[in-house]
């Protein structure tokens, strides 16, 4: 009988052991995060200069956070800030990473800018943050300004030229893009004082912003990753 009772109290506790941590292992799955799916991004209202012209959809939206960095140069008879480049990162709704942002040479346009040393055209850039494809985008409409004290409203196209590159294992989220918008935005104007004199060449300013930003693409093309 002892036998017994005491086979039968390890098999119960084998039972219950097997039990906890199948357990376990369930919560352990359900508290994982889970895979991302590409989800409907609905186009912003913009006022009608910076509309996307149609043929196109939005296919990812980004939250940027950043700055804006400005240089003192001479302009005329004085002197005025100048953009030299934004500085930020775009983030999804649920604050995963999507891009940085920047400006770069765009390899596939040949340098026009007597003011800028080097072989390509320096243009707007996103880089994707988990594929590493790449866009550049040039000005395509007037500047929308919505907002006093920010800046303004924006719609930027792929040049003709060309600038879209994959990643270098073959990444190609942001490659199919064809128009961009920058709206909602709030800061990142160039501050009215440090820039007035010759003896203030030189001075730079970052200026903090946010700004969310749509990306399209030609309608009809898959909406296999949409960037998550």
């Amino acid at each position: 009988m002892k036998n017994y009772n005491t086979q039968k109290n390890q098999t119960t506790r084998g039972i219950l052991s097997i039990a906890c941590a199948t357990a376990l292992a369930v919560a352990f799955t359900v508290s994982l995060p889970q895979p991302a799916h590409a989800g409907h991004v609905t186009p912003p209202s913009v006022p009608p200069e910076i509309q996307v012209p149609a043929g196109n959809k939005a296919f990812l939206e980004g939250h940027g956070v950043g700055t804006q960095n400005y240089v003192c140069r001479p302009s005329g008879s004085g002197v005025k800030f100048v953009l030299f480049t934004p500085q930020a990162t775009l983030f999804n709704d649920d604050g995963k990473q999507l891009t940085t942002h920047f400006f770069s040479p765009n390899p596939f346009e040949a340098n026009t800018d007597p003011t800028v040393v080097g072989d390509d055209m320096i243009r707007v850039t996103w880089q994707h943050s988990r594929d590493s494809s790449t866009v550049w985008a040039q000005l395509d409409a007037p500047p929308a300004f919505v907002t006093q004290d920010a800046i303004p409203w924006l719609r930027l196209k792929v040049p003709p030229a060309g600038g879209v590159q994959e990643g270098p294992t073959g990444g190609d989220t942001l490659t199919k893009t064809t128009f961009i918008q920058r709206v909602n935005t709030s800061g990142g104007t160039a501050p009215s004082t440090g820039c007035n004199s010759l003896m203030d060449v030189g001075n730079q300013a970052f200026v903090p912003y946010t700004a969310n930003y749509f990306f399209y693409k030609k309608a009809g093309e898959s909406d296999a990753d949409g960037g998550n």
